[in-house]
């Protein structure tokens, strides 16, 4: 059996954890740049208030309390929340932020319900996030059973041996991997719920429309056929970019973010002992009206660096002066972001030409910086070329104080 454990509104019940003034009341969570809504509470969901919302049609809404994104807390919680796991499994798979695969090693003969109610007031209790729980025999079943166990007073369903009955009164597009987009086509083909997609002729299916939905037959019959992520499997490529909190005009802005980027990219690529070969880079402008009509679109450039490397600041030093290039006067621009490329691993020997002390010592360098704001919290030490002050940055102007990831926002009890 396989197990699917997903944080309730999960957004909104990190923000729960250390305001308890939020519990029963309309509360959401806004994406980058305080820009629409991404999370509900079941409260704000019963205003029929649907998920991507716009803030500003709410912003004089005296009824709602926003809250803008907090992606420090939220990562840290739902760390905690896979740590939570692996003391009752001895797998879990992280699939999003707040979704994760467990593979317990019981037999199908166990009390899966027990289990799952086990693991969930585990999960509550020390971490603070209510959460639903569905067992099934495949991830796609899990899926489903984890949609309904929400729904359920124990928050746990497990999926019966013939899920068909179940299958018959899921709509198409509530399956995992059909979607509005897919689901419109089956509908076409004849299919009409998730019993009947099940029920159909893989091969037919294959031919019809692609080996993915053959695929999702057959986990829809107990047959696991998604495999399992490897952990240690190392990215191909790294990436880093965000939307600015307004339009961007200035150059050394754009450095800075740009630099800021780059070192946030290269903490995970020194965190899998990887080097990159190059970065590509690009910019995001906005279109203009006046005095000309201007459309909007991307500039970018790819720096290739004279060897493999995971030091920040050898990949700044070849990016500074590649952005005049890519810079045109003038525009407004909405983004930036880097993309790592070249990916191998770091003990591959890369330039027998180099100061192998010089190499040693930024290298040390580099981990004493990364073990520095790992302690005491992203950001406490970073480049010159990042800024200081970062104008540039996302607007969040709402956000709660990132309670567990920052020593001065932790939380005072008087």
């Amino acid at each position: 059996m396989i197990g699917l454990v997903d944080g309730n509104n999960f957004y909104v019940s990190c923000e729960r954890i250390f305001d308890l003034s939020l519990e029963g009341k309309p509360v959401a969570v806004l994406s980058n740049n305080d820009g629409c809504v991404i999370s509900r509470s079941n409260e704000f969901k019963a205003l029929k208030i649907p998920m991507g919302t716009p803030y500003f049609q709410l912003r004089n809404r005296k009824d709602l309390i926003m809250r803008s994104s907090n992606y420090e807390l939220y990562g840290d919680i739902s760390r905690r929340m896979i740590q939570v796991l692996a003391e009752f499994v001895p797998e879990v798979e992280q699939y999003s932020i707040d979704e994760a695969f467990i593979h317990p090693e019981l037999p199908d003969s166990a009390d899966f319900l027990k289990f799952g109610e086990t693991i969930r007031a585990a999960v509550l209790q020390w971490v603070g996030v209510p959460c639903g729980i569905g067992f099934a025999p495949s991830k796609t079943l899990a899926k489903i059973a984890n949609h309904i166990g929400k729904k359920q007073p124990s928050g746990v369903f497990v999926m019966p041996p013939d899920p068909l009955p179940v299958l018959e009164k899921l709509p198409l597009s509530e399956i995992w991997g059909v979607g509005h987009r897919l689901a419109p086509k089956l509908e076409a083909a004849g299919f009409h719920n998730a019993r009947q997609l099940a029920e159909a002729d893989p091969v037919y299916i294959q031919k019809k429309f692609s080996v993915i939905t053959a695929r999702t037959v057959l986990e829809l019959r107990g047959q696991p056929v998604i495999e399992r992520e490897d952990p240690e499997e190392l990215s191909q490529s790294i990436t880093c970019s965000r939307s600015f909190g307004h339009p961007v005009i200035d150059l050394n802005d754009l450095h800075e973010a740009v630099a800021s980027y780059t070192a946030r990219a290269a903490v995970k690529l020194r965190q899998e002992k990887q080097c990159a070969a190059g970065v590509n880079i690009y910019l995001q402008y906005y279109p203009e009206y006046e005095p000309v009509r201007l459309p909007g679109g991307f500039t970018g450039t790819t720096v290739m660096f004279g060897s493999p490397t995971a030091d920040t600041s050898a990949m700044l030093t070849a990016i500074a002066p590649k952005l005049p290039g890519i810079f045109m006067e003038g525009r407004r621009y909405k983004k930036a972001g880097v993309i790592f490329f070249g990916l191998e691993p770091e003990a591959v020997q890369t330039d027998l030409f180099q100061d192998a002390g010089k190499r040693e010592r930024s290298q040390n360098l580099s981990a004493a910086l990364d073990r520095i704001n790992r302690v005491y919290g992203r950001g406490t030490l970073r480049h010159l070329s990042e800024g200081l002050a970062q104008p540039w940055k996302m607007n969040r102007s709402m956000q709660a104080p990132r309670y567990t990831t920052s020593w001065d926002d932790l939380l005072q009890v008087k």
